[in-house]
């Protein structure tokens, strides 16, 4: 196909989806055109931009026609910082639209039809979040802009807790003061809605222990190490470099789907993290081997689980060295790998071991749809659930249950 001439020219289309990573996809003489902050179904106007690859990009695309589901943003910030993607859309439509997204993209790249309901997991789509990041420049605060590495400033954020926001508040008063080290670029704020840790996540220059001090004389309840949160029925400790799940308002949820109604003698947590699947798993398994290499973590696991001694055995080691050496199958393997998803080599041991149970909990479609591709040759989808832990945005959750075939 001759590609498009795009120079000094406008078109009108028609939105047809969204499609994963926060555009809509709409077509130019048969050519993909994907653009930001419109919804299926409507008719916009569109100066089309050829990027790498021969794609078709639609900057700031004027809507002629709007869809009924679109509704008023509740944040200034819209469509300049690059946090979410969504909140011109109402919620409901929100979340059935990610149950399509999860269904094409299972279809597409892991030939999986499921035409099972997908039941969807929800929680309060606002006030959502306990985990941001901050980036600091020249005396301002805020978040990185669509598309850019450029900072878009703030005063406040609509998805974050309330803790967050008070702050972002401070923090926009603390960066004027001489106090402030210049050379800070970003730090990461992760709340229990009580205590506040910060995270110094990129700097020009070490930072001093007084700097934690006097931001403790600004924010109440900033904490100097671990963390306490409660969720599931348990307390977890989580010390800085630990990753644990960011919607304070579905963690229970999120826990009691990957458990289901699941007991028995042995099971295997990979990707373990701090425990959060680990010490509910515990009150239900005889054995439970948690699996994490991270070292943060991995001993954040061990205190987690500590009054579970001779029930728990926390593992320090990569999940593929783990599965390698594993010879006798568990009853169960629950696996919550990063975004890049389980990978080659541990969906071949997988394969191998055939526990009769596996549950991957899964936060990109796109490398969920390839790893089951693969363990679909052994394994049967008995059921999907997507949880929306990311309102707003075109990221979710999706909880896979296999079993093994017969």
């Amino acid at each position: 196909m001759k590609p498009l001439e795009t120079k000094n020219r406008k078109a009108t289309v028609d939105v047809e989806k969204w499609v994963y990573g926060g555009d809509a996809l709409a077509r130019i003489d048969g050519q993909v055109l994907l653009a930001p902050f419109v919804l299926p179904g409507e008719r916009i106007e569109v100066e089309p931009k050829r990027t790498k690859g021969n794609l078709l990009r639609a900057r700031s695309p004027q809507v002629i026609e709007p869809s009924p589901h679109r509704v008023e943003p509740q944040c200034e910030y819209f469509a300049r910082c690059g946090g979410c993607q969504y909140q011109h859309a109402g919620y409901a439509y929100q979340t059935e639209q990610k149950v399509e997204i999860l269904r094409e993209t299972l279809r597409r790249l892991g030939a999986i039809d499921f035409d099972d309901e997908i039941p969807t997991i929800a929680g309060d789509p606002w006030r959502y979040r306990n985990r941001i990041q901050l980036h600091f420049d020249r005396g301002r605060v805020g978040f990185r802009r669509h598309n850019s590495h450029d900072l878009c400033p703030i005063t406040h954020c609509p998805i974050s807790s309330p803790k967050l926001n008070e702050a972002i508040a401070v923090l926009n008063d603390a960066v004027k003061r001489p106090e402030w080290p210049r050379f800070l670029r970003t730090l990461e704020l992760f709340t229990n809605e009580t205590d506040l840790q910060l995270n110094v996540v990129e700097t020009d220059h070490p930072i001093a222990a007084r700097f934690f001090a006097w931001c403790s004389g600004l924010i109440p309840g900033i904490v100097p190490g671990s963390l306490q949160y409660q969720g599931a029925g348990h307390t977890f400790r989580i010390s800085r470099g630990s990753f644990f799940q960011v919607n304070r308002f579905l963690i229970d949820a999120l826990v009691a789907e990957v458990l289901g109604d699941r007991e028995g003698r042995s099971v295997v947590d990979l990707y373990a993290g701090v425990g959060l699947f680990s010490l509910p798993l515990a009150a239900r398994f005889t054995r439970v081997e948690t699996i994490e290499r991270g070292l943060s973590a991995y001993r954040d696991i061990e205190a987690n689980t500590a009054a579970a001694v001779g029930r728990v055995f926390p593992v320090r080691a990569s999940t593929e060295d783990y599965l390698r050496q594993l010879t006798t199958p568990p009853e169960a393997i629950i696996a919550d790998p990063p975004r890049a998803g389980l990978g080659a080599e541990a969906t071949g041991e997988l394969l191998r071991i055939s526990a009769p149970q596996l549950t991957i909990v899964s936060c990109d479609p796109a490398t969920l749809a390839r790893d089951l591709k693969v363990l679909t040759s052994v394994y049967r989808i008995e059921r999907l659930a997507l949880v929306d832990l990311f309102p707003q945005t075109f990221h979710f959750e999706t909880v896979a249950h296999l079993a093994l075939n017969h």
